[in-house]
């Protein structure tokens, strides 16, 4: 993995409010920093974390207005951001986010619920999946993007599906009224751009989902958005969905960066929207795997997804970011003709959107990734040492 600035940053370079977090050996601990051209800006003794930054009345307007110390080029905290070649006396980007919680909304687009409901009946075998991918499509077709969730004419389909024994817990949330959300990770657990991502051993048949995640304070209030990578370990989610915490929850399973794009002037809702996301993976045995995944054909809308994750029965006074789902379901043979498509250690993956950048992580086994070590108890000791809490 090399990161650059060329390699990282939006189209727009930093001309939106970007924010990003660093790890800072000389203090032992994290920052929150600004990017500014190619200076990057401490300003933890004004916000000491990402979370707090959230919570103002005008995020975006708050970072660029907050001073600080620069501790270096964003060119040089990049490249020395990969474990392979990092000097651990230098500074080196971690994930943009910290207290918040981290939450995911599964089954959100037509084409990924029906490869849930394929994975449910094959149970876990590849093999098997590409019969029953035959099998319901000619049911229901692949394209259910106009079906909007919990209306008439979805539960009418629902009635059918269950007349013809092919009914299944995925479509029930992803064209019922409920939508999935579940925790991905618990809060600092996410890694961040050029650290590696974790693969449970135990799953043969797994992949990436290219997903944008959205940054939402505490008022429910949706203040920016990065990328995301929702490892899945497709095997054992298929199953049983009650293996869906050890199919998602792993150790550094859940990817976010390269950097949080606030809310302003030239990044709004409205442009996540429209966002195309694309995929690339590269393996050490020469395979490419390319995908994309449209926001514009999510069968839910993103502050509909937020109404759900939040509001008078489920609080988050830290805040939350939410995984918005994927279009992208892999289905291209990688070793064997039925086979369909896993990762191998080593694959590179990178997901990228025109106005989030993109988002650069190496597969390795769980136990092979770095150990998560600072949690939010950690970084509360850290900060206080430092004379950063009130």
């Amino acid at each position: 993995m090399q990161l650059d600035s060329r390699n990282s940053l939006p189209v727009d370079g930093t001309t939106g409010a970007l924010v990003a977090r660093i790890w800072r050996p000389e203090l032992a601990g994290p920052s929150v920093v600004a990017l500014r051209g190619e200076d990057v800006i401490d300003i933890t003794a004004s916000f000491p974390t990402v979370r707090d930054l959230c919570e103002q009345t005008d995020p975006a307007t708050a970072l660029r207005q907050a001073s600080g110390e620069r501790v270096g080029s964003l060119t040089e905290l990049l490249a020395n951001t990969p474990p392979d070649s990092r000097d651990p006396a230098r500074p080196w980007l971690l994930a943009p986010i910290d207290l918040q919680a981290i939450k995911a909304a599964g089954v959100t687009f037509a084409i990924s619920m029906l490869e849930r409901v394929i994975e449910e009946k094959a149970r876990g075998n590849p093999a098997a999946a590409v019969a029953i991918r035959t099998e319901i499509t000619a049911l229901v077709g692949d394209d259910l993007s106009r079906l909007k969730p919990g209306s008439a004419q979805a539960m009418a389909l629902k009635q059918v599906l269950i007349d013809q024994g092919v009914w299944s817990q995925y479509l029930e949330v992803g064209i019922g009224p409920d939508a999935e959300i579940f925790t991905k990770a618990p809060p600092m657990a996410a890694v961040g751009s050029g650290s590696d991502a974790g693969l449970h051993p135990a799953s043969s048949w797994n992949n990436p989902e290219p997903e944008v995640v959205l940054a939402v304070n505490s008022r429910g209030e949706i203040v920016g958005a990065a990328l995301g990578n929702d490892v899945n370990l497709r095997d054992i989610e298929g199953r049983s969905a009650l293996l869906l915490g050890k199919a998602k929850d792993n150790n550094a399973s859940a990817a976010i960066g390269p950097f949080l794009r606030l809310f302003d002037a030239t990044f709004s809702l409205d442009d996540l929207r429209q966002t195309t996301l694309s995929l690339t993976v590269t393996g050490e045995d020469g395979f490419t795997l390319e995908g994309f995944s449209s926001m514009a054909q999510i069968s839910r809308d993103p502050q509909d997804l937020v109404h759900q994750m939040m509001g008078p029965h489920h609080q988050y006074p830290d805040g939350a970011m939410l995984f918005l789902g994927t279009l992208f379901a892999p289905v291209k043979d990688r070793d064997r003709v039925g086979g369909g498509f896993t990762h191998k250690e080593g694959d590179i993956v990178r997901i990228s959107a025109p106005q989030l950048g993109a988002l650069v992580n190496r597969m390795k086994r769980t136990d092979a990734c770095a150990p998560w070590t600072f949690g939010c108890s950690h970084l509360m000791r850290n900060l206080a040492q430092r004379g950063l809490l009130a």
